[in-house]
């Protein structure tokens, strides 16, 4: 596991951070099945929204989704997995700061960095949080660098952080034109933060949107050389989750690949 040591700007106040390297770097599942229908709804959402929530169960493909889109994107994509930890401010900060400095050298080392210093990170003040947002988007408005993604996974382990609904409550409204934060979660945001979507700030793919649909079975499974009888029966099986439908495929696949002669009632059976 890749460390890395973070440090405020004269070693007081926030301190010394040692971060995981790993939770800033895009991971690299392979993305074997496109999903046009929500790839559309999310350019949808970067052209017309800041931010993007794609809330939904374990296995409903949402990190797959926001992979596949950062490579289409065309842009810089600066990406944190989000752990419970995090819940305390001061290092959700350094881990976001860490993953958009990669992309962008220079961010968190003009005023947040010094503002870092001066937050009294036990219990911040709403004044802090909306100076600390402010800070952060004001540094993100470089037009010398290129348009950019942000991809915070999971936050949905930091949603009963006290500091959450009013620093993302400010950040989110006030992203430059060229930044674009995309958010996973298994639940939707807090209450203050999901109204933003009537405000044309947020836009979410939930639960629902994420699920397979007939047509979309039939299309993955014909990916793999398998009939739409056999989609049909891993869709009713699975009921549209899409960690379930590429199990089943990729299983029939393999077993047909390899002769086994495992009947595929069987396959389902078992998964």
């Amino acid at each position: 596991m890749l460390m890395l040591m973070v440090e405020s700007a004269d070693d007081t106040g926030i301190g010394k951070i040692e971060l995981i390297l790993d939770k800033i770097i895009i991971p690299s599942p392979r993305v074997s099945f496109c999903r046009r229908r929500l790839l559309d709804a999310l350019w949808q959402s970067f052209n017309s929204c800041s931010s993007t929530v794609i809330s939904g169960r374990a296995g409903m493909g949402k990190t797959t989704l926001a992979l596949h889109f950062a490579e289409l994107c065309r842009r810089d994509v600066a990406w944190y997995k989000v752990d419970a930890p995090e819940t305390d401010l001061r290092i959700f900060l350094q881990y976001l700061i860490a993953s958009i400095a990669a992309q962008r050298p220079a961010f968190g080392r003009g005023p947040l960095r010094s503002l870092l210093d001066t937050v009294r990170w036990d219990s911040p003040s709403n004044s802090e949080l909306t100076l600390l947002a402010e800070a952060f988007v004001h540094e993100l408005d470089c037009k010398l660098e290129p348009p950019l993604l942000i991809v915070i996974e999971d936050l949905h382990l930091v949603f009963d952080a006290e500091w959450l609904v009013p620093f993302f409550k400010r950040v989110l409204p006030l992203l430059p034109a060229d930044v674009h934060m995309l958010i996973t979660s298994r639940t939707m945001p807090p209450a203050p933060l999901w109204r933003m979507r009537s405000k044309q700030t947020l836009s979410v793919i939930d639960d629902d949107m994420l699920s397979f649909t007939r047509n979309e079975a039939v299309e993955l499974f014909a990916s793999y050389n398998l009939t739409h009888e056999q989609a049909a029966i891993a869709f009713d099986h699975s009921r549209g989750r899409p960690a379930a439908l590429a199990s089943l495929a990729a299983t029939l696949h393999y077993n047909e690949m390899s002769d086994k002669g495992t009947a595929f009632t069987d396959v389902v059976r078992v998964t």
